[in-house]
């Protein structure tokens, strides 16, 4: 996509052909602190160069909570505007993709509340009240050449669709975008104890959810790594 100045381009395209890259392999904050402080002193036309990076990213993000294209692409043209209004308030303590990413959880939350089957953000369920610490293993042990398959990758990423919301988000900062603790903690708003506690619930749920296809698919393992 051309680098088009703001002005002229109101809706910032969510899909452009750039490489998905996790935000944890984003530039470096130094060349982003410089590029910011030029789009502030009127260089407005250099913002495209700022979110490219994200632009796949928070589209999936939006994608993966609200399961609506539409609505996920409507997230991130607002995520956008929204972060080019508000780009005086950035403090560079901060990572900009943590600060963009927190933008677009809670615009795609706004839109969540406005549903019928709204899911709680303050989940207390039999479900995760039963979750067993000794359970824990990391789900990214299972071998890769499973992985790999597309049978697996469509299992796993319909499993994390139907991880309540505070596990879902979690899971995507952490393993998808691989953000730190500490990041995942300032994007969602929550302490770094409750990012570790939420992480570890939905990597439960997904052993649950995906052990028996996982032993299906490869009988010959008698035991997952997890």
């Amino acid at each position: 996509m051309a680098a088009v100045p703001i002005s002229e381009n109101p809706r910032l395209a969510p899909r452009a052909t750039h490489d998905h890259l996790p935000m944890s392999q984003s530039p470096t904050q130094h060349a982003e602190t410089l590029v910011i402080a030029a789009i502030l002193a009127g260089n407005t036309h250099l913002f495209h160069d700022l979110i490219r990076p994200y632009e796949r990213t928070v589209f999936s993000m939006a994608m993966a909570l609200l399961r609506n294209p539409q609505e996920a692409e409507d997230v991130v043209q607002e995520t956008f505007l929204k972060a080019l209004r508000n780009l005086h308030t950035f403090r560079a303590e901060a990572r900009f993709s943590t600060w963009l990413v927190s933008i677009a959880l809670n615009e795609a939350r706004s839109r969540l509340r406005g549903r019928r089957d709204f899911e709680s953000l303050d989940d207390d369920s039999d479900e995760a009240r039963r979750i067993a610490p000794e359970l824990l293993r990391d789900w990214r042990e299972v071998p890769s050449e499973v992985l790999e398959r597309l049978e697996i990758r469509k299992l796993l990423t319909e499993a994390v669709a139907e991880l309540p919301m505070i596990y879902r988000e979690v899971f995507l900062l952490r393993e998808i975008e691989e953000l730190s603790i500490s990041e995942s903690a300032q994007a969602l708003s929550i302490s770094v104890a409750s990012v570790k506690v939420r992480l570890h619930r939905a990597r439960i749920m997904l052993q649950r959810r995906l052990a028996p296809q996982l032993r299906r698919l490869a009988p010959k393992r008698r035991r997952f790594l997890w």
